[in-house]
C-alpha cells in the first residue's frame, strides 16, 4: 500500500525515508540559486532601470531555467544507468517503479537466462556445421573404423544429412561463486533433429542407419585458465554432470534394435559410450592456446569426498501383498545410491518396513554445485523389484554444511522416509592430520565390507617410451592396468605403438598410505602378455612436496630403455567432525586362530573383519587342507550389534580372487562363551568349513596371574610371528599444571603424546594455557609388563618440548589394583610442572592359564559336539576325494581333542616310522675348546721412524699380527709410541690336539711399507730389542650349567680396546638330515641346502641332490656371548634361492636340557605340516681358570734377555698400565672452593618519580613508563616496564652468585621507556661490602642526578650453610613468595670441582679423544675447556649452580670428544648429597655409555642458603609494599570453611568510601587464583545505593586440601553503576587470601 507523509514526515509515498531537514536544505539551495540568477541578470535589470524593455529580463530568466532543467535531466539519466549496471534486480524492484505499486507478477529474475540470440546464430550456422560434421565422418572417422578391423574394410557412409533443425540452447546459467581464474556456465541443450545417416558394409551387403535423434541434457562449460592475452580464455572444457536423455530412430538392419528389450539395451550402450567421453568424470577439453597442460584440465583433482552413512528407513510402502491385495504384507527393502557414474547397492533386509542398514559408502565429488546424490528404494522380489520411492540432494549443500544428518522424505511414493548422514571430507595437501584421520577411521562402524579411507590417490597416466615388441616381433597395442589392493583400473588402448600416450587419470581410495602400493602393469591389448611392470609404495608420497610425485619410472621385466611417466597426487581426507572416545575401562581383547578345510584346488587365504579392523592371513599355495596357525588380537567394547566376519578367498593372478565362503558371528556370542574352539561350516558356498579358536579374554588386576600369562606366552608361537598380549594398559590423561612458558614468553599450545613400544597416541592440542586439560583416554596392548615403559611427552604444537615423564609398566604391579592415579613431576620442565593421569594395568587371562591340565579341551554343549561328529563323519566319507590332513604342528597353541586326532588325523606314514629319532654324531663332535689371547702391551720397541736421515731418533707406530694356522688377528695401530698398550682380546675355536703354531709379529705402520719390529716363534730373533706382554689361555669346555654364571660374571668385569667381548660358551651344531620338504613351484624336488645364522656369524651347508629328504651330516660351532638372548636361525632353501622353511632355536632352551643337549626332530616354519629337520645342538660353557692359576702368562722378549716374571704372579700385577694404583682418591681443589655466596635483590616499588611524558609542549603534565636496570660487574638485570605510573610496583627478584668482594659496585638506574630514546629518571649505587656486612637491608633509596624520586629495594646477602635442617624453612619461603618476573628463590648453592677422567674409550677412528665436559642443571649449563688428546684428561675447573629444589634437581655431566662424539655421561641427583656428611661428595664416579673402567673424579658440595627473609616470613613479617597501603575504602566480612568442599560466605561490607555524591550500587566478585579459564569466578547480587550492604551469600568449590593450599582467594568489591566508558573506576577495593587452608586454620584459632 502507498504511504503518505505525516506532519513530521517519516516515509515518502515511494517508501523512502523522508527528513524535514532535507526540505529546509532544498529551500536554501533554491534561494541561493535565485540569488545567483539575480546577480547574473543584474546587467539586464540595470538596462531596464534605464528605461530599457523588461522583456529582456524575463527572457534571460527563461533561458537560464531551461539550461538548468536540461542539465539536471542528463545527470539523472546517467545516475540511473550506473545504478542499473551495478544491481539490476535491486534497481528495478526498488527504484524504477515510482508509481506506488508492486512489481507485476510476470517480472522475475531467473538464474537460467534465455539466449535466443545464440539460437539464431546457431540456426544460421547450422548448414555449415552440418558440412563440417559430414566431412569429419567421411574423412576422419570412416578411415579409422576401416583400419580397426579387416571385416569393416568396405564400410562407407552413403548419406550424411544433419537436417534443417538445429540444436537449441534452452538456457544458460552463469555461476558467480566459482574459483578465481575460471568462468563456469551451465548450458541446457535440446536437440530434436531430422538427421539422416546411412552406413553400408559392401562386403556383407549390410545397410544400417539413423533417422532422427533426440538429445536433452545440461552441459557444463568451463572456460579456464583466464589469461591476459587474446583470446583471454586458454581452453574450453565441456561435460555432462548427469547422463543426458537420448532417443534414436534406427533404419535398415539396425531396425532390429527397436525390438522391445533390445531398444533399451542399445540406447544404454550408446549412452555408455557417450558417458565414457562426455559424462563426469570424463571431460572434453579443447585448448585455445599453445603449451597448455591439457591433462590437468581434462582430469583435475576432485573437489572433495562425501562419506554417506545409509542408516535406516521408516514407514516404507508395503508391496508384498497376499490374497490379491486383501492382506497387506511387508517388503524386503534395499537401497540404490548413485552419484554420477558411482553406484552402490545396499544389502536387502527381509520382511521389514523399517530397515536398519548402518552402511557406509564413499563417493568422489568432481563438481559442486551440480552433482547430486540420488537414493532409490526397491523391494527385492524374485521376478521384478518394486519401486519404493526416491530422494535427491545436491552435494553442494553438504559442502557448505560439512555434516548433514537428517531424515529425507521419499518422493513418487505415498509414504516412507530415509535417514542419511553425509560428511564432507576436504582434501588436504599435507599429512598433519593423517594420524588423526587414521585414528578416527578406527571408530567408524559400518556393515559394508570396505573400511573408511584416509586419503585419495589420483594417478595421472601420461605416456611411455621404448616399450618392448610383443611376441613375433610385432608392434604392441599397449594398455595399462593400475591396481590398488583389490581395485584395478584399465587405461585406453593405444594401437600399434611402442611410445604410447594415454593421458588418462584414475582415482583410488587409500585406507593407510603407509601400507599400500601402486601396482602398474603395461600389457598388450589381449591382457596376457606383460610388457613391463612397476610398483610404487604410496608411502613415498608422504615425504614429497605437496604429496605429489611426478617423474619417469623405469619399467621392470621390460626393455632396457623402457620407462613410463606417471604423476601421482595424494590428498588426505580431512573432516572437521569429532568422534566421542569410548570409556577405556570397557575394553577387552579377542584372539583368533583358524584352520580351513576346502574341498577344491585353490590358494586359500582368509580375511577377518571385526571392530573396524581387517586382518588378512598368508596365502597357502596349492593346498586342499591348509594350516595357517596365525593369531590376531583386537581391542573391542561390549557394545551390542558387533559382528565378526570371516571370508575365505582363492588367490588368483588377475587380482580377482574367487570367493570361497564366509562366516558371521555375533560378538555377544563369543563374550558369553568366553572360549570357542571348533569347526564352523562356511555359508554362501556348497561346502567347506573353518577351524577357529576364539577367546574373549577377561581382565583382572591380580599381579600373581602375570607369571602364568607370561609362561603361556612363551609356549605359544604362530606363523605370523605375533606374540600374545599379556595385559592391557589403560591411560586417562586429565590435565597438567604450571608448564613452562615458550621462549617468547607466551603460554604454550600443549599436546601430549603417549608412546609404548611401537604404538603411540596423541591428545588434542589445547588452547594457550600453562595448565591444559584434556580428559582423554587411551589403551595399549602390553606384551611384557616387566620390560616395557610408557613415555608421555608434552610439546607445544608437536615441535617444542615442554617436558616428559617415563612410567615403567612394572611399577604398576606393586600398586593396589595395579592402578596409579596421581600427579607426576615432569622431567625437562620447570620444578613445579606436573601432570595428572590415571594408569591401570589389567592382566589378560587366557583359558589355558586357568586350567590345571595341559591341552585340556573346554566343555562344550552336547549339541555342538553332535554336530561336530556329524561333520567329521561327512569328511571321512569324502576322504577319498581329499588329501589327508596333516597333524597340527607341535608349536601350535590350538587345542585339538584326542578324539578328533583319532578320527581326522591319519597315522604317520610308514616312511616316518623308519626315521631315526636321534642323530648319529661323530665321536669328535663337541671336542673343541677355545684359545683366548690377551694382547696387553709392548716395551722398548725399536724406533723405525727416524728423522733427518737418521740423525734424530724418532718413534714407531706399532701394531701386532698373530698367526694361528690359517687364522690371522691384527691389532690396531698405536701412533708414535715405543711402549704401546693394546689391551685387546682374541678367541679361536680349535681342538686340544691341534699342532698349529702361534706366531706373533710386530710391525711399524708406514705409508709405503710397514717396518718389521720383531717376532716370537719359540725362538727369539730378527730384531735388536723389545718385548711383548701377552696372556694365552686354553679354555676347555664343560656341560655344567653352574659354570655358565661364573663365565658371564667374568665377562662383565673385562673390557678391551678392540670392543671384543669374551665368549661364555661354545655352541655345537650337527645338521644331519631333513624330511618331507616341499616341492618347488615347478613341481620338481628341491636341491636342499641350509644356512645357519647366529648373530653376525653364518655358515652354509653343501647343496644336496634333488630330494625332499636330504642328508648333510655336517657339524658347525659358534662362540656364544650371552646364552639367554642369542638365537640360532636355520634357513632351508633350494640351492639358496627358493625358501623351503626355517627353524628358530633360542639358545636359552638348551639351559634347561640335561647336559645342555638337544637331539631331536624340529618342525619347519613356512613349510608343509610334515616338513621337519633332524639336528643335534649342544652348549658347552668355558671352564674359567682363576688368574692365580694362569701358567701361560708370557712376557716375550724380542731377541734379548727377558725380564723375569713368575708364572704365579697374577696377570693384573704384571700390567704396565698400573696407573689405577697411583690415582688420587680425592680431588685437589682450590682453597677458595665453595666460598661464594648469593646476592638476592628484591626490587619492590618506587615513588614520586619524575614525569617525562608531558603533553601539549609541557603545558599538561603527563606520566612516565618506568623500568629499572641493575648493574653488578658485567651482569645486568632489567625489570619490566610499568605503563603510565609515577608510583610503580615491580615486585621482582634477582639472584647472582658472587665472591665476597667488598669493593664491587651494585648500581641501580631508572629509565622512562620511550619509542626513540629512553629518558633518565635517576640512579644510586651501593658497595657489596655494605650489603655483606648488613646481610639484610630493607629501605628506600633516594635517586641521584634527578629532581625527586625514590626506590624501595630489599638487598640480602645469603651466607651458605651445610645444615640439612635449614632446607625446609627455605623451601617454605619458596612456596609463599611469588614475583612478577616468575623467578623462584633458590634454596641452595651447588659447587662442582671437575678434576679429571680416567680410561675414556677411544674414538671410532682409533685415536684418543680430545675430551671436554658439559655440566647441565635445569636451564643452566657450563662447558669445560677441550683437553689435548688423552684417555685420562685433566680439567681442574670449578662451577656453581643455583638449586631451587635439591630433592628433585639433577646434575648431568656429558663427556665428549670436542663436542661431537659422546664418550660417556654421569647423572647425579642432588638429593644424594643430602645424606652425605657436610653435604659433600668427593670420589671417582662411573660413566654411563662408556667402557666399564671409565670414571670421572669430581667434588660436589651442596650449601643451603641461609635467608633472613625466610625467618622474617616465618614470623609473619617481611617487606611491606607502601604503594598498596592506600587509604582504606571500607571493610568486608568473609567466612571460610573446608569440609570436603571449600565454602566461602560473603557476609557484609561496612563503611564503603565513594568520591561521588551518590551512593553506590555494590556487588562482590571473587575468584580462586590461578584460574586462566575463570571457572571459579563468582558474583553476589547487586545492592542498590548502599554503603553498608548485607549479602550473606554462600559459595562452594569442589577441590582437595592440596589444591586449596595452592590457591589464593581474590575478593573484589565493585560498583555496578559505573558507565561503560569508566570501567576502570568500578573497583572500590579488594583483598587477597593466599594459602586458603592456612587462612581457615587462623580463623579457627581466633574463635
Amino acid at each position: 500500500p502507498s504511504q503518505k507523509m505525516n506532519k513530521n514526515g517519516i516515509l515518502s509515498s515511494s517508501g523512502e525515508m523522508y527528513d524535514p531537514k532535507t526540505k529546509i536544505f532544498d529551500a536554501k539551495a533554491i534561494l541561493w540559486t535565485f540569488g545567483k540568477c539575480l546577480t547574473a541578470l543584474l546587467p539586464v535589470y540595470l538596462a531596464g532601470y534605464y528605461r530599457m524593455s523588461t522583456s529582456l529580463v524575463v527572457f534571460g530568466m527563461v533561458v537560464y531555467a531551461g539550461w538548468k532543467h536540461t542539465r539536471e535531466t542528463k545527470e539523472a539519466r546517467l545516475k540511473s544507468a550506473v545504478e542499473l549496471v551495478n544491481d539490476e534486480q535491486e534497481y528495478i524492484s526498488s527504484k524504477s517503479f515510482r508509481s506506488r505499486r508492486d512489481l507485476p507478477s510476470w517480472v522475475n529474475f531467473p538464474d537460467v537466462e534465455k539466449v535466443e540470440w545464440l539460437n539464431k546464430v546457431i540456426q544460421q550456422a547450422w548448414p555449415f556445421i552440418g558440412q563440417y560434421l559430414e566431412k569429419l565422418l567421411t574423412e576422419t572417422i570412416a578411415p579409422s573404423i576401416r583400419g580397426s578391423s579387416s571385416h569393416l574394410q568396405t564400410l562407407s557412409f552413403t548419406k550424411v544429412d544433419f537436417g534443417g533443425k538445429p540444436m537449441r540452447v534452452v538456457g544458460v546459467k552463469a555461476h558467480m561463486e566459482n574459483e578465481k581464474g575460471q568462468i563456469l556456465l551451465d548450458v541446457y541443450i535440446s536437440y530434436v533433429g531430422d538427421v539422416e545417416i546411412n552406413v553400408e558394409v559392401k562386403r556383407y551387403f549390410c545397410k544400417a542407419g539413423v533417422k532422427g535423434i533426440q538429445l536433452h541434457g545440461m552441459m557444463r562449460v568451463i572456460l579456464e585458465p583466464l589469461i591476459g592475452d587474446v583470446p583471454i580464455v586458454g581452453a574450453v572444457t565441456m561435460f555432462f554432470i548427469q547422463r543426458p536423455k537420448l532417443t534414436i530412430n534406427w533404419t535398415g538392419l539396425t531396425n532390429l534394435l527397436d525390438v522391445p528389450g533390445l531398444n533399451a539395451m542399445s540406447d544404454t550402450k550408446i549412452m555408455d559410450a557417450i558417458a565414457s567421453f562426455l559424462v563426469l568424470p570424463n571431460r572434453l577439453t579443447v585448448p585455445l592456446v599453445a603449451d597448455l597442460h591439457v591433462a590437468q584440465l581434462r582430469c583435475p583433482l576432485p573437489r572433495g569426498v562425501v562419506r554417506i552413512h545409509l542408516l535406516e528407513a521408516d514407514g516404507l510402502a508395503s508391496t508384498d501383498n497376499y490374497v490379491k491385495g486383501v492382506m497387506a504384507g511387508m517388503s524386503d527393502p534395499y537401497a540404490l545410491l548413485r552419484v554420477g557414474p558411482q553406484t552402490f547397492k545396499s544389502r536387502h533386509l527381509d520382511n521389514t518396513l523399517n530397515p536398519k542398514w548402518d552402511e557406509m559408502y564413499e563417493v568422489i565429488v568432481h563438481e559442486v554445485p551440480g552433482q547430486e546424490l540420488e537414493v532409490e528404494m526397491f523391494d527385492k522380489d524374485p521376478d521384478h523389484d518394486d519401486f519404493l520411492g526416491r530422494t535427491k540432494l545436491d552435494l553442494g549443500i553438504v559442502k557448505k554444511s560439512k555434516i548433514v544428518d537428517e531424515w529425507f522424505n521419499l518422493k513418487d511414493t505415498p509414504t516412507g522416509r530415509v535417514h542419511l548422514r553425509l560428511e564432507w571430507l576436504t582434501l588436504e595437501a599435507n599429512t598433519e592430520r593423517l594420524e588423526e584421520v587414521l585414528k578416527r577411521n578406527e571408530s567408524v562402524v559400518s556393515q559394508t565390507a570396505k573400511p573408511p579411507s584416509a586419503a585419495i590417490l589420483a594417478v595421472y597416466l601420461d605416456k611411455a617410451e621404448a616399450l618392448p615388441m610383443k611376441k613375433g616381433n610385432k608392434v604392441p597395442n599397449p594398455i595399462v592396468q593400475i591396481s590398488m589392493q583389490d581395485v584395478t583400473r584399465d587405461s585406453r588402448i593405444c594401437w600399434n605403438t611402442v611410445n604410447p600416450q594415454w593421458e588418462d587419470a584414475f582415482t583410488f581410495f587409500i585406507r593407510d598410505p603407509s601400507k599400500q602400493d601402486i601396482s602398474v602393469q603395461v600389457k598388450d591389448n589381449d591382457r596376457v602378455q606383460v610388457l613391463g611392470s612397476l610398483s610404487i609404495p604410496v608411502s613415498r608420497l608422504l615425504s614429497c612436496q605437496d604429496l605429489t610425485l611426478d617423474e619417469w619410472f623405469n619399467l621392470e621385466n621390460s626393455g632396457p630403455g623402457s620407462r613410463i611417466h606417471i604423476n601421482t597426487v595424494l590428498r588426505v581426507n580431512s573432516s572437521d567432525t569429532q568422534y566421542a572416545l569410548i570409556i577405556f575401562s570397557y575394553y577387552q581383547s579377542i584372539r583368533v586362530q583358524y584352520v580351513l578345510k576346502p574341498t577344491s584346488l585353490c590358494d586359500p587365504y582368509v580375511k577377518i573383519q571385526i571392530g573396524g579392523e581387517t586382518f588378512k592371513s598368508q596365502v597357502i599355495k596349492e593346498n586342499l587342507n591348509p594350516t595357517w596357525n596365525e593369531m590376531y588380537e583386537v581391542v573391542l567394547t561390549q557394545l551390542p550389534g558387533q559382528e565378526l566376519t570371516l571370508e575365505v578367498f582363492d588367490k588368483d593372478m588377475d587380482m580377482n580372487d574367487d570367493f570361497m565362503g564366509r562366516l558371521k558371528m555375533n560378538l555377544s556370542d563369543i563374550i558369553s562363551s568366553e572360549y570357542i574352539n571348533e569347526w564352523f561350516t562356511l555359508s554362501d558356498v556348497k561346502r567347506g568349513r573353518v577351524h577357529l579358536a576364539l577367546e574373549w579374554l577377561p581382565t583382572v588386576t591380580q599381579p600373581e596371574k602375570l607369571q602364568q600369562v607370561l609362561q603361556y606366552q612363551s609356549k605359544s608361537s604362530y606363523l605370523n610371528k605375533t606374540v600374545p598380549t599379556a595385559a592391557l594398559l589403560f591411560v586417562y590423561v586429565e590435565r597438567a599444571h604450571e608448564l613452562p612458558l615458550k621462549k617468547s614468553g607466551k603460554e604454550p599450545k600443549v599436546g601430549a603424546e603417549l608412546i609404548l613400544r611401537r604404538t603411540s597416541h596423541r591428545t588434542t592440542v589445547c588452547d594457550r594455557t600453562s595448565s591444559p586439560q584434556w580428559d582423554e583416554a587411551f589403551h595399549f596392548l602390553v606384551q611384557d609388563p616387566l620390560n616395557e615403559d610408557l613415555v608421555v611427552k608434552l610439546t607445544h604444537n608437536w615441535d617444542f618440548s615442554l617436558g616428559f615423564v617415563v612410567i615403567p609398566v612394572r611399577e604398576l604391579l606393586s600398586e593396589p589394583d595395579l592402578m596409579l592415579d596421581q600427579w607426576l613431576d615432569l622431567d625437562g620442565a620447570s620444578p613445579q610442572s606436573q601432570i595428572l593421569l590415571r594408569a591401570q594395568l589389567k592382566i589378560l587371562c587366557p583359558k589355558e592359564t586357568e586350567s590345571s591340565e595341559d591341552h585340556e579341551e573346554p566343555n562344550r554343549p552336547e549339541a555342538s559336539s553332535i554336530r561336530r561328529k556329524q561333520e567329521e563323519e561327512l569328511v571321512q566319507k569324502s576322504s577319498f576325494e581329499e588329501v589327508p590332513p596333516s597333524p597340527v604342528s607341535r608349536t601350535s597353541s590350538v587345542s585339538v581333542p584326542e578324539k578328533e586326532e583319532v578320527t581326522e588325523v591319519p597315522e604317520v606314514s610308514s616312511s616316518d616310522d623308519l626315521r631315526p629319532l636321534h642323530t648319529s654324531p661323530d665321536p669328535s663332535f663337541g671336542a673343541e675348546g677355545v684359545l683366548r689371547l690377551h694382547l696387553l702391551e709392548a716395551e722398548d720397541l725399536v724406533a723405525k721412524d727416524n728423522m733427518m736421515g737418521g740423525m734424530v731418533k724418532g718413534k714407531s707406530d706399532p701394531y701386532v699380527k698373530i698367526h694361528i694356522g690359517d687364522t690371522v688377528f691384527k691389532s690396531h695401530v698405536i701412533k708414535e709410541n715405543l711402549n704401546p698398550t693394546w689391551n685387546e682380546m682374541y678367541e679361536l675355536v680349535m681342538t686340544s690336539r691341534s699342532t698349529s703354531d702361534v706366531l706373533v709379529e710386530v710391525f711399524d705402520k708406514d705409508m709405503d711399507k710397514d717396518d718389521f719390529l720383531g717376532r716370537y716363534w719359540f725362538s727369539l730373533s730378527d730384531v735388536k730389542h723389545g718385548q711383548v706382554h701377552m696372556i694365552l689361555e686354553w679354555l676347555p669346555t664343560v656341560t655344567q650349567p653352574d659354570r655358565l654364571q661364573k663365565a658371564l660374571q667374568l665377562q662383565s668385569e673385562h673390557s678391551y680396546q678392540n670392543k671384543s667381548v669374551a665368549s661364555a660358551a661354545l655352541f655345537f651344531i650337527l645338521l644331519e638330515r631333513a624330511h618331507d620338504l616341499q616341492l618347488k613351484k615347478s613341481g620338481k624336488e628341491p636341491k636342499a641346502a641350509a644356512e645357519l645364522v647366529l648373530g653376525d656369524i653364518s655358515y652354509k651347508t653343501k647343496v644336496c641332490e634333488r630330494s625332499t629328504s636330504p642328508e648333510w651330516s655336517e657339524a658347525f660351532h659358534f662362540l656364544i656371548h650371552n646364552p639367554t638372548e642369542e638365537i640360532l636361525i636355520i634357513k632351508l632353501s633350494s640351492a639358496f634361492e627358493q625358501p623351503l622353511g626355517s627353524v628358530v632355536l633360542p639358545i636359552r632352551e638348551l639351559l634347561s636340557k640335561p647336559d645342555l643337549l638337544m637331539d631331536q626332530w624340529f618342525s619347519l616354519d613356512g613349510a608343509g605340516p610334515d616338513s621337519q629337520i633332524l639336528l643335534r645342538a649342544q652348549l658347552k660353557s668355558h671352564e674359567q681358570k682363576s688368574e692365580k692359576k694362569l701358567i701361560n702368562v708370557c712376557l716375550f722378549m724380542l731377541n734379548r734377555s727377558p725380564k723375569k716374571v713368575s708364572p704365579s704372579v697374577p696377570a693384573e700385577e704384571s700390567k704396565v698400565s698400573s696407573s689405577t694404583d697411583v690415582r688420587p682418591q680425592k680431588t685437589s681443589h682450590d682453597p677458595s672452593f665453595g666460598t661464594k655466596g648469593v646476592l638476592r635483590i628484591h626490587l619492590l616499588e618506587a615513588q614520586d618519580l619524575v614525569a617525562k611524558d608531558n603533553m601539549m609542549g609541557g603545558m599538561v603534565k603527563g606520566k612516565s613508563d618506568p623500568y629499572v636496570k641493575i648493574h653488578i660487574g658485567e651482569t645486568t638485570f632489567k625489570s619490566h616496564v610499568i605503563k603510565e605510573n609515577l608510583n610503580p610496583t615491580w615486585n621482582e627478584m634477582y639472584e647472582m652468585v658472587l665472591r665476597p668482594d667488598n669493593n664491587l659496585d651494585v648500581k641501580f638506574e631508572v629509565y622512562d621507556k620511550d619509542f626513540e630514546s629512553d629518558d633518565f629518571l635517576g640512579r644510586f649505587k651501593l658497595k657489596l661490602g655494605h650489603i655483606i656486612s648488613s646481610q639484610y637491608d630493607d629501605e628506600w633509596f633516594t635517586l641521584n642526578d634527578i629532581k625527586h624520586g625514590r626506590v624501595h629495594v630489599v638487598l640480602e646477602w645469603l651466607p651458605t650453610s651445610t645444615q640439612r635442617e635449614r632446607l625446609d624453612q627455605v623451601m617454605q619461603m619458596q612456596s609463599s613468595q611469588t614475583y612478577q618476573n616468575k623467578s623462584v628463590p633458590s634454596a641452595a648453592l651447588l659447587f662442582i670441582h671437575l678434576e679429571r677422567a680416567h680410561d675414556l674409550p677411544l674414538k671410532k677412528s682409533g685415536k684418543e679423544p680430545k675430551a671436554a665436559a658439559e655440566l647441565a642443571l635445569g636451564a643452566t649449563s657450563y662447558k669445560t675447556k677441550v683437553c689435548d688428546r688423552s684417555t685420562s684428561p685433566h680439567w681442574n675447573e670449578a662451577f656453581d649452580f643455583l638449586v631451587h629444589d635439591p630433592k628433585k634437581d639433577i646434575l648431568v655431566i656429558k663427556i665428549s670428544s670436542a663436542w661431537d662424539q659422546p664418550m660417556g655421561s654421569l647423572v647425579l641427583p642432588i638429593r644424594e648429597l643430602l645424606s652425605k656428611p657436610d653435604l659433600l661428595m668427593d670420589q671417582w664416579l662411573d660413566l654411563d655409555g662408556a667402557s666399564p673402567k671409565s670414571q670421572i673424579l669430581l667434588r660436589a658440595q651442596l650449601k643451603i642458603l641461609d635467608s633472613k627473609m625466610a625467618a622474617l616470613l616465618a614470623m609473619g613479617s617481611g617487606p611491606v609494599l607502601r604503594n598498596k597501603q592506600t587509604a582504606t575504602t571500607g571493610q568486608i566480612k568473609i567466612s571460610l570453611t573446608f569440609q570436603k568442599k571449600l565454602t566461602v560466605i560473603i557476609h557484609a561490607c561496612r563503611g564503603l568510601v565513594t568520591s561521588s555524591k551518590d551512593s553506590l550500587d555494590t556487588y562482590v566478585s571473587l575468584i580462586l587464583l590461578p584460574d586462566k579459564s575463570k571457572a571459579t569466578k563468582r558474583k553476589t547480587s547487586v545492592k542498590k545505593k548502599n554503603l553498608n550492604p548485607e549479602f550473606n551469600e554462600r559459595f562452594e568449590f569442589d577441590m582437595s586440601v592440596e589444591d586449596a593450599q595452592r590457591r589464593e582467594l581474590s575478593v573484589c568489591v565493585k560498583n555496578a553503576s559505573t558507565s561503560f566508558m569508566n570501567r576502570d573506576k568500578d573497583l572500590i577495593g579488594q583483598v587477597s587470601l593466599p594459602g586458603l587452608t592456612s587462612a581457615i586454620q587462623a580463623q579457627k584459632n581466633e574463635k
